[in-house]
């Protein structure tokens, strides 16, 4: 029900920046955007989430696994396409799921590297 509500969502807000409409799958949502990116939400709950998305040959992730303790923001954290693990410059856990999915559908808008944030 989480996923259908994001793909309303995104639909609406996202529909200058989206190739289609956001497809449901079993327990996903994918957006593709017009700039080539392509993203897989695995929403399960506020606190837990996986962001993944893909632009060219590079893939990124951001997810809530607590696995990295020593990062600023855990248990959030970005995996970036060059195998570096750094922290979370876009969600926070328990923030509704609209404003993280909201936060990194615009920054990969005009930035699918995240280049700007720091990284």
């Amino acid at each position: 029900m989480l996923h259908s509500a994001l793909k309303e969502a995104i639909d609406s807000q996202f529909a200058q920046a989206i190739t289609e409409p956001a497809e449901l799958c079993q327990d996903a949502l994918l957006v593709r955007l017009d700039n080539g990116v392509v993203i897989e939400l695995r929403i399960a709950s506020a606190e837990e989430y996986a962001i993944a998305w893909r632009w060219g040959d590079t893939e990124l992730r951001i997810d809530t696994a607590p696995l990295h303790p020593q990062l600023s923001t855990y248990p959030n954290h970005l995996h970036t396409g060059e195998g570096q693990l750094l922290p979370d410059p876009l969600t926070q856990p328990g923030r509704d799921p609209w404003d993280n999915v909201n936060a990194v559908i615009t920054a990969l808008i005009g930035d699918p590297l995240l280049q700007s944030q720091g990284k």
